[in-house]
C-alpha cells in the first residue's frame, strides 16, 4: 500500500528519493546540526516532501534515541514516504559513504602517516563546520522557540550542559517532565499550531502535510512490534554468535563487536555524550588506539559526512590493522573487516528503534499530551547545539588551549564562512569545499 499523500503535490517515487539519499550520504557534512538543517532545507523547504510540522514531530523523537539523531531522522523519513525499504535506503545510505570513506582515510592515516594536503583541509573545513553549527542552532531555535518559557528552557539547558556540566540525558528528562506539566496547565505554549501557520504561509503545501492521513504502514500494530523485534534481535544474534563461535569471545572482532552495541546504547545526545565511554575502552581498556589516535579520528568524523559517531569504524580500522588480526599480509582486509562489523553493530539499534518505535510516534503528531513533551525537549536541545558550536569554537580558535595563541586564520575563516552562510546564503557544501581549499593554501603559505 502507498503512502496517503496530498493530491496537490507531485508525487515521489522510491527511485526519486533513493537518489536523494544517495546524494545526501555524500552531502552530509556538518555534524548532527549541519545535517538536520540540510534535511530541513532539502526536504522541508525546497522539494516540500514533508511540512515542517511533520518533519519536527520526526525529529523531536530521533532526539530522546540513543544513536545519532540526523541518520534516525532520514530513516524515519524514509520509511515514512516508502515504508521499510524506504527505511533502510535512507539510513544505509546516510553511512555507507562515511564507511568508505573513513576506511581509506584511516588506511592513508595509519600506512603512509600524515598527509599534509588531507591536514591542510581538514584546518580549514573545521572553523567552517563552527560557522555551520552556529547557523543550524540559529535555524533551529528561529522555528522550535516561539514563546519566552521554550527560550527560558533552552537558556537553562546551555547553563546546563556548559557551567555545571550536567549529562544529556538528565536534560532531555528534565525538559520532558517540564513539557508534560506545562502540556497539562498551559497547553497554548506548548502547541505548534503558531510555527504550522508560519510554515504553510512560507513553504506551501506539502506532499505529507500537516493534515495528511497516517499511513497504513505506519500504524501501531502489535504484531507489527513483535515481527520487527524477532527481527532485529537474529540480527544480532547470529552475527554475534557465528563471532563467538568462530573466534572465540575474547578475540578483538567479538570484543569489538559487544562494546560497541553497548556504546550505541548510550549515545544520547549524540557522539560527543558518548565519547568519553568509547575512549576509555578502545584507549585505556584495550588498546584498540592511543590517545593520539583517537584525537585524529574525532578529526575525521568531524570532517566527513555522515554520523560522528563513525568515528567507531576508525577506532576499529586502527585496532585491526596494529593487531594484525588476518596475518601481517592482510593487514588492510582486517582494518576493513573491522571498522564493517562495528559499524553493523552500532547503527543496527537506531534502525529498530525508527521501526518498531516509529508508528506509536507518527500516530501522535496531533495529540498534544505526546507533543508538548518533545516540543520542550527541542528546546532544551537548542541549548546543547549552541554548547556544541562554543566547544568547537574553543578548540579551532584556540587550539593549544586559553592560555596559547589565538588562531587568527582559524577565525578570518569562521568569519567568512559565517557571512557566506548568513547573509549570502551559500550552499553549505560549497561553504566546506572552499574554506578546506582555503586550508590547503594557509598550511602551504603560513609556517
Amino acid at each position: 500500500m502507498q503512502t496517503v499523500t496530498s493530491p496537490h503535490v507531485a508525487q515521489v517515487s522510491f527511485w526519486q528519493a533513493l537518489g536523494f539519499w544517495f546524494k545526501l550520504g555524500f552531502l552530509s557534512f556538518g555534524g548532527p546540526a549541519g545535517q538536520i538543517a540540510l534535511m530541513h532545507q532539502e526536504l522541508v523547504v525546497k522539494r516540500r516532501w514533508i511540512s515542517e510540522k511533520r518533519f519536527l514531530h520526526a525529529l523531536n523523537y530521533c532526539m530522546v534515541l540513543p544513536g545519532p539523531e540526523a541518520q534516525q531522522l532520514a530513516t524515519y523519513l524514509g520509511w515514512l514516504m516508502h515504508r521499510t525499504r524506504g527505511g533502510i535506503a535512507a539510513g544505509v545510505l546516510f553511512v555507507l559513504p562515511s564507511l568508505f570513506l573513513l576506511i581509506t582515510l584511516s588506511w592513508i592515516y595509519i600506512a603512509y602517516g600524515e598527509v599534509s594536503v588531507v591536514a591542510g583541509f581538514f584546518y580549514g573545513i573545521k572553523p567552517a563546520v563552527t560557522a555551520i553549527v552556529v547557523q543550524a542552532a540559529y535555524r533551529i531555535g528561529s522555528r522550535a522557540l516561539k514563546n519566552k518559557l521554550l527560550w527560558a528552557i533552552a537558556a537553562a539547558s546551555f547553563v546546563a550542559i556548559f557551567m555545571l556540566e550536567l549529562p544529556f540525558p538528565l536534560i532531555v528528562l528534565s525538559a520532558a517532565v517540564i513539557g508534560m506539566v506545562g502540556g497539562h496547565y498551559k497547553p497554548e505554549l506548548f502547541s505548534a499550531a503558531a510555527s504550522h501557520a508560519q510554515a504553510k504561509q512560507s513553504h506551501g503545501e506539502a506532499l505529507i502535510d500537516d493534515n495528511t492521513p497516517t499511513p497504513a504502514h505506519a500504524l501501531f500494530k502489535w504484531t507489527r512490534l513483535l515481527q520487527v523485534l524477532l527481527i532485529g534481535a537474529a540480527l544480532w544474534v547470529v552475527p554475534m554468535g557465528y563471532l563467538s563461535w568462530h573466534f572465540g569471545w575474547d578475540h578483538t572482532l567479538t570484543q569489538m563487536s559487544w562494546f560497541f552495541t553497548k556504546a550505541a546504547l548510550l549515545t544520547f545526545g549524540g557522539a560527543y555524550a558518548v565519547l568519553p565511554y568509547v575512549y576509555q575502552g578502545a584507549v585505556e581498556t584495550f588498546g584498540w588506539a592511543t590517545p593520539s589516535q583517537m584525537i585524529d579520528g574525532l578529526a575525521l568524523g568531524e570532517t566527513t559526512p555522515g554520523p560522528l559517531i563513525m568515528v567507531v569504524a576508525f577506532v576499529a580500522f586502527i585496532g585491526g590493522y596494529a593487531q594484525a588480526l588476518f596475518g601481517p599480509d592482510s593487514l588492510f582486509l582486517a582494518g576493513a573487516v573491522a571498522a564493517c562489523l562495528v559499524t553493523w553493530f552500532t547503527f543496527l539499534p537506531s534502525f529498530l528503534f525508527i521501526f518498531a518505535g516509529g508508528p506509536l510516534i507518527e500516530t501522535t503528531h496531533n495529540n498534544l499530551r505526546f507533543t508538548a513533551p518533545l516540543t520542550a525537549i527541542t528546546a532544551a536541545v537548542v541549548g546543547v547545539i549552541l554548547n556544541l558550536a562554543v566547544f568547537f569554537g574553543y578548540h579551532v580558535l584556540w587550539p593549544t588551549g586559553l592560555q596559547g595563541l589565538f588562531d587568527w586564520p582559524s577565525a578570518l575563516i569562521a568569519v567568512a564562512a559565517g557571512v557566506a552562510l548568513f547573509k549570502y546564503h551559500c550552499n553549505v557544501i560549497h561553504v566546506i569545499i572552499v574554506c578546506g581549499l582555503l586550508g590547503v593554501c594557509l598550511k602551504w603559505l603560513l609556517p
